[in-house]
C-alpha cells in the first residue's frame, strides 16, 4: 500500500510539474499560429510572414507588436465581435488554469503527506476542473483561428490565401500536452484517494 501511494506521489509530482511548465511555456511563447507568406515576400521589402501567440504577433525578422483589434475601433460586425469575444475568453481561461494548478499543487502536497482521503479527492477534482479549463481555452483558440481564417477569406478571397501556408505551431502542441498531463494528474489523485479510502475502511473493519 505504501509503495503504491509512493509511486503515485512520484507520478503526480513529475506529471503535475510537466503540465505546469508546458502551459507556462505555451502561454509565454508566440508560436501558436504561423503564417508563412514567403512566396509573396520573394523579391519584396515587406515581411508578411508572422507567428503569433496569445498576446502578440511577431514577424520573422524579430519585431513583435501586442495584439490589437484588426477591425479598428468602429462598428463591428457580428462575426468580428464574436472573434474579439473569443480572444478575450481564451486569454483568461489559460492563465486561470495555471492558477488552478498552483492551488492544486499546494493542496496535493499537503494531501499526500497527510494521506487525507477528502483532501486527495478534492485535489483530484480541482485538477480535473483545471484540465477542463485548459481544454476549453485551447479548443476556443482553435475555433478562434478557424473563424479568423474564415473572416480573412471573406475579406481577401480564398485565391489570395492559397499561396500562404497557415498552420498551428509548437506552442499549441505544448498546451495540448499540458492538458493531457493535467488530466493524468487528476486521475492519479483520484486513484490515491480511492486507495486511502479502501485502506481506511479495512482498518475500521478490523
Amino acid at each position: 500500500m505504501k509503495l503504491t501511494l509512493s509511486a503515485l506521489a512520484i507520478f503526480v509530482a513529475l506529471v503535475g510539474v510537466l503540465s505546469f511548465v508546458f502551459l507556462v511555456v505555451a502561454i509565454g511563447t508566440d508560436f501558436w499560429y504561423i503564417i508563412d507568406a514567403s512566396k509573396w515576400e520573394h523579391g519584396a521589402s515587406t515581411h508578411l510572414s508572422s507567428h503569433s501567440g496569445l498576446w502578440r504577433t511577431c514577424n520573422f525578422n524579430g519585431s513583435c507588436s501586442p495584439f490589437i483589434s484588426p477591425f479598428g475601433a468602429g462598428n463591428f460586425t457580428d462575426s468580428q465581435r464574436q472573434l474579439l469575444n473569443m480572444h478575450a475568453a481564451f486569454v483568461v481561461l489559460l492563465p486561470l488554469s495555471l492558477i488552478l494548478m498552483v492551488f492544486g499543487g499546494m493542496a496535493g502536497f499537503v494531501s499526500i503527506l497527510a494521506r487525507a482521503y477528502m483532501l486527495l479527492l478534492m485535489t483530484g477534482v480541482l485538477f480535473l476542473f483545471g484540465s477542463l479549463v485548459t481544454l476549453a481555452g485551447v479548443s476556443l483558440y482553435v475555433a478562434y483561428s478557424a473563424a479568423a481564417f474564415k473572416e480573412a477569406v471573406c475579406l481577401f478571397g480564398r485565391k489570395k490565401l492559397e499561396s500562404i501556408d497557415i498552420h498551428f505551431g509548437w506552442s499549441l502542441a505544448l498546451a495540448w500536452i499540458s492538458f493531457i498531463a493535467e488530466l493524468l494528474t487528476s486521475i492519479a489523485f483520484l486513484l490515491a484517494s480511492r486507495i486511502v479510502g479502501l485502506k481506511r475502511r479495512q482498518e475500521q473493519g478490523i
